[in-house]
């Protein structure tokens, strides 16, 4: 396809069609942050309302990092991956301390933030700042993938990175990228999935039974409970001993967690 014809495409499409979001509405850097941690592996619709709730509590990075563990995970149940809610509080705790509660402008700075990956780092500088970064998501990559590749299997990033740089709206690279994202999600709905085709694409493993269930079971129930000994958390999560003994290591290993006179707690 010709880059500019692409180009008015997705233009076209997205003053039609245009999707309303929350953190869409003129957000600060922080709310920037706390929505591309929220959307990473998590659908949109499942987002709002705990983003929503998320920013009415805890309103801006010097808050957030005031907050206790139990509090944020508390506004995060329900999004699942609770570890990506406790590097955010991590990133707030950062923020406040060595850059004066003022996100940073430069992938390369917010890449040094656990929880935040190249991919995030760059989108965090186009939303929050109007930042011509180049990055791939899902919706990104199944727009590419289609437009430029609908012959090819296994199409790979280093092929599409070079179209996406080529075509940035250098003047309005975040509704660019807005529109790309909502062009993308048009394409999943009416074609089958064309990220099917990347060689970066994985399915999304089963969740009933899985070690991730009974992570998130453990933390939820620390959040209610405060401090339960390995027995208590064994009964109430009602799984099997060896899973719960298994996540319950992983962990206070990784400091999720932690134990001390036979009680597990936040």
């Amino acid at each position: 396809m010709d880059l500019e014809l692409f180009k008015q495409t997705i233009w076209n499409f997205y003053r039609e069609n245009r999707r309303d979001f929350p953190w869409r509405k003129d957000p600060t850097p922080y709310q920037v942050v706390v929505s591309e941690i929220m959307l990473q592996q998590t659908q949109t619709d499942r987002v709002i309302p705990k983003y929503n709730a998320f920013i009415a509590e805890l309103p801006d990075f010097a808050t957030l990092a005031q907050a206790s563990s139990r509090q944020v995970l508390s506004l995060w149940q329900g999004l699942g991956y609770n570890r990506r809610g406790l590097a955010l509080h991590r990133i707030a705790q950062e923020i406040s301390r060595h850059y004066n509660g003022l996100t940073p402008s430069e992938p390369h700075l917010l890449e040094k933030f656990k929880g935040i990956g190249p991919a995030t780092a760059a989108s965090i500088c186009a939303f929050a700042y109007n930042k011509p970064t180049i990055f791939i998501e899902t919706n990104i990559r199944a727009v590419f993938i289609h437009c430029f590749f609908p012959e090819k299997e296994l199409v790979n990033d280093k092929e599409l990175f070079p179209l996406i740089r080529d075509t940035i709206d250098t003047r309005s690279p975040k509704e660019w990228y807005y529109a790309l994202m909502d062009y993308g999600v048009m394409l999943k709905k009416k074609f089958k999935n064309p990220s099917q085709k990347s060689t970066h694409h994985t399915k999304q493993s089963r969740f009933e039974g899985s070690e991730r269930q009974v992570r998130g079971i453990i933390l939820k129930l620390l959040v209610e409970h405060m401090r339960l000994t390995q027995e208590e958390l064994i009964e109430y999560s009602a799984r099997q001993p060896e899973k719960v003994i298994k996540s319950l290591n992983k962990l206070v290993k990784e400091n999720l967690i932690k134990y001390t006179h036979d009680l597990y707690f936040l």
